[in-house]
């Protein structure tokens, strides 16, 4: 299966609606929960990060039999310092973002803490995030 979704710079009031939809798809697959909390955990972070620091990007999402594989790109100015940016706390939020209850420093490392494989890209025209969670056929087939 395969998902595509626009994220919009500044559209915090729909920010992790297209993670909301894949937990809607995940469910209909009969995913395990605790797959499914930390694929939305990833994804969610991964879109506020987008629609905070960018001027916009996008979720790509492809699922099958043995993992959940997430892109999300983005326009954004880059992260300068990817080993920085994945300590919990930093952040690069403007206060604005801080005042909505975003912008803890902890978007990065609750992303790597909720999947199973993350290569993060980042340059001056824009990064890119690359997750993937595994999926435990044994937990999937006694739910079936």
């Amino acid at each position: 299966m395969h998902f595509e979704f626009p994220i919009e710079a500044g559209d915090f009031s729909n920010a992790g609606s297209a993670s909301s939809q894949i937990k809607k798809r995940l469910k209909q697959l009969n995913i395990p929960p605790e797959i499914i909390k930390k694929a939305v955990v990833a994804m969610f972070e991964a879109e506020v990060n987008v629609v905070g620091h960018s001027t916009g990007g996008s979720l790509t999402v492809d699922i099958d039999s043995e993992k959940i594989h997430a892109l999300v790109s983005d326009n954004g100015p880059g992260i300068p310092d990817i080993d920085l940016a994945m300590s919990e706390g930093y952040s690069t939020a403007t206060e604005k973002i801080r005042e909505m209850g975003y912008g803890a420093g902890m978007g990065l490392p609750n992303i790597k803490k909720s999947t199973d494989h993350l290569e993060i890209r980042s340059g001056k025209e824009g990064t890119e995030v690359e997750m993937t969670i595994f999926l435990d056929r044994h937990s999937m087939e006694q739910r079936n």
